[in-house]
């Protein structure tokens, strides 16, 4: 799955254009590495960091979506890391 799709299945952004925009501007790193192309493919397991305004997001890609459904639904779809 595109990363920008999966940031908008997970309600990370409102749109899937804002979330283009948002990986163009090189704001996100999978497993370590910094993307800056939002058709990068994701897969479960992956290591997604994403800084989003002052915070720094550190999550695991459980799941890809479906559909952009409910909150709950979407907050299955990763795991918080909480950096140490």
């Amino acid at each position: 799955m595109r990363l920008d799709k999966w940031l908008w299945h997970a309600r990370f952004f409102k749109s899937r254009t804002l979330a283009s925009r948002h990986v163009e501007k090189s704001r996100c790193r999978l497993d370590g590495r910094v993307v800056s192309k939002p058709h990068a493919t994701v897969a479960p397991d992956m290591v997604l960091t994403i800084a989003l305004g002052p915070h720094v997001r550190v999550v695991r890609i459980v799941a890809l979506g479906d559909r952009r459904g409910p909150a709950l639904e979407a907050r299955a779809l990763y795991d918080e890391i909480n950096p140490a």
